[in-house]
């Protein structure tokens, strides 16, 4: 049988779970009232509009936004139904599908990112000093990391509802 948490490793663990929680519904109603987008339609947008030449591969999304293939192919259909992205057979590899944001998806985001911004800033940052905030950061570097080090989420079937 598996050894229990300490008490401080359950509490530690609540606390974070409790504040990603927290501040996923903040974000998710952010995104959703000023761009009409769930936050992982805004998640994909954002990684597109800061990614060299403004696209990506479909496989590249899927991992950075640790997102299944099958839900990112829905979701990338969405989204290249409403105008904001495109999809084609990337040039260098006919396996590969390159997804690359358009000027609406681009302004999409614009829109979106300054309440984003702030939001984010309100609820995560302000009550950290400068000091928490580099702790925290060292942290949580060092934690995602070490998930990030196991096989990537795409390459796993996945139910994901956005």
């Amino acid at each position: 049988m598996a050894e229990e948490l300490e008490p401080e490793q359950l509490n530690t663990y609540f606390a974070l779970m409790e504040s990603v929680s927290l501040l996923h519904h903040a974000v998710e109603q952010q995104v959703r009232a000023a761009g009409e987008l769930s936050y992982v339609q805004f998640q994909l947008l954002a990684r597109l509009a800061d990614a060299p030449k403004r696209q990506l591969t479909m496989t590249a999304l899927a991992d950075g936004v640790v997102y299944s293939r099958s839900g990112l192919t829905h979701q990338a259909g969405l989204l290249e139904k409403a105008g904001l992205i495109t999809r084609a057979p990337s040039p260098e590899d006919q396996r590969a599908t390159l997804v690359t944001i358009t000027q609406d998806g681009l302004d999409r985001v614009a829109k979106i990112l300054p309440g984003h911004i702030e939001l984010v800033r309100e609820l995560l940052f302000t009550p950290l000093s400068t000091t928490d905030l580099t702790a925290l950061g060292d942290i949580m570097t060092k934690v995602r990391d070490h998930m990030r080090a196991q096989p990537p989420r795409s390459a796993a079937p996945h139910n994901q509802h956005a």
